[in-house]
């Protein structure tokens, strides 16, 4: 199907890869479908951000990234009943990310580590919850990301 994007214009999704948030996302309950773009071209440069992007409100999309990207100790314990919903999860079907907060100034880049979205990739199904522990909803991400990327110049 064809849909049109505020950042993306029109696209073309794949109805096979469209996710389905049950209960929505925090703020936005009556988004429900979104698909996951990722700028291969662009990747490597912008540390792994990709796009969450609404099919119910084609003006919203989220950027996210993989949280082990900028916190290699990130393990949030959620309790099996918040995500029953999503079916069985194992290792290899599970899909974790953070979204990412971005202003004008990039040296402010954050992610939102209190409020992971979990993706069962096999039943195309995920939940954003709210973890306990001290996870912070702004961790700076602009000096890892640098830091990363000249290493990787070396």
């Amino acid at each position: 199907m064809q849909i049109e994007t505020r950042l993306f214009g029109e696209i073309e999704v794949d109805e096979g890869k469209v996710i389905f948030f049950e209960k929505g996302i925090v703020g936005f309950p009556d988004c429900q479908r979104f698909i996951l773009i990722h700028d291969e071209e662009e990747d490597s440069g912008h540390g792994g951000i990709s796009w969450l992007q609404s099919l119910d409100e084609p003006a919203f999309a989220l950027p996210v990234m993989d949280p082990l990207l900028v916190e290699e100790n990130y393990n949030p314990q959620v309790e099996d009943e918040v995500l029953k919903h999503l079916g069985n999860l194992t290792e290899e079907n599970t899909y974790v990310l953070v979204t990412v907060t971005a202003t004008e100034d990039i040296t402010k880049l954050s992610v939102n580590l209190k409020a992971p979205i979990v993706i069962n990739a096999d039943e195309r199904k995920a939940h954003q919850v709210i973890v306990d522990g001290d996870y912070p909803v702004k961790f700076a991400i602009y000096g890892i990301l640098k830091a990363k990327k000249e290493k990787a110049g070396e």
